[in-house]
């Protein structure tokens, strides 16, 4: 799938999901953890496995918006010496194979020392699609969303719970691809239960962007993606997937383990198994 005039390729991948009567799996791990060639082995992969959207975090020293998990992840990366320049170089080698639209979390500290204008031209060039920036404040972003704008990548925005109706009005009016619902007020991690109303929260969102709604944090198991999927386009699944990177890390599991994760989870989010959860 390429991009073209009509939109970018993950709003583009998202609504032919969507057309299907499905709903999207955006799954997440840490670039470099436990390497790099084992990342882009792991998202061919997880592309083939039914993930419709991958999203690359690119390993920060102080990453605010992320839980034990992520965090500990992040820490073996840099400690095996992944880059910024190296994250990129991987996502050039998995859009050589595959075609599964490829987002990068990151914080803005290596953005900014690596130059905003050129992250974003590297990345287009390497083939990414994406930019989730969870510590940059939308109304900071301007040097970046028209850098990101004129090299065609997309600059997610994320909105929470507790985020007001006119602060969410201008986010919607600059996000780009999806919107990202924090489904939780906090970090990123497992978590048994959401208590979040869910359908009001995405309900505020489409009242202001027609762009496709996902939502994240604490998803874990399939029943969870499920329900949440009852109130969204897509759901996003990180730690439950980075977690599992860990336990298997040098095993020669390693990648057929994450790969059935993905496959449960996307079946969960099937129109079958979604109706059949709302049925209950």
């Amino acid at each position: 799938m390429n991009k073209d005039a009509r939109g970018s390729r993950v709003e583009m991948m998202l609504r032919n999901v969507l057309a299907r009567g499905d709903k999207g799996l955006i799954v997440y791990i840490t670039a470099g953890d436990p390497d790099l060639d084992v990342t882009v082995e792991l998202a061919i992969a997880m592309a083939d496995a039914g993930a419709d959207v991958l999203e690359l975090g690119v390993p920060f020293s102080d990453p605010v918006a992320d839980g034990p998990t992520i965090q500990a992840a992040s820490q073996r990366s840099l400690a095996g010496g992944t880059t910024v320049r190296g994250v990129i170089r991987a996502v050039e080698q998995i859009r050589r194979r595959s075609d599964i639209p490829l987002v990068l979390m990151t914080y803005f500290n290596p953005v900014y020392q690596y130059g905003q204008e050129q992250f974003a031209a590297d990345v287009a060039r390497a083939g990414g699609d994406g930019l989730i920036v969870p510590d940059l404040p939308p109304e900071e972003a301007d040097v970046l969303l028209q850098a990101a704008d004129d090299h065609s990548i997309d600059l997610i925005p994320l909105v929470t719970p507790n985020t007001p109706p006119r602060r969410l009005q201008m986010i919607a009016a600059r996000a780009r691809g999806f919107i990202y619902c924090v489904s939780v007020t906090g970090v990123t991690g497992e978590r048994q239960r959401i208590i979040t109303d869910l359908a009001a929260m995405t309900g505020g969102v489409r009242a202001h962007s027609p762009l496709p709604v996902a939502v994240g944090f604490g998803i874990s198991r399939p029943d969870q993606a499920a329900g949440v999927a009852l109130h969204c386009d897509a759901v996003v699944v990180g730690s439950a997937l980075v977690s599992l990177v860990a336990q298997k890390a040098g095993q020669p599991d390693l990648v057929p383990a994450v790969c059935a994760k993905v496959s449960e989870l996307k079946r969960a989010l099937t129109a079958e198994e979604v109706k059949g959860f709302a049925a209950l």
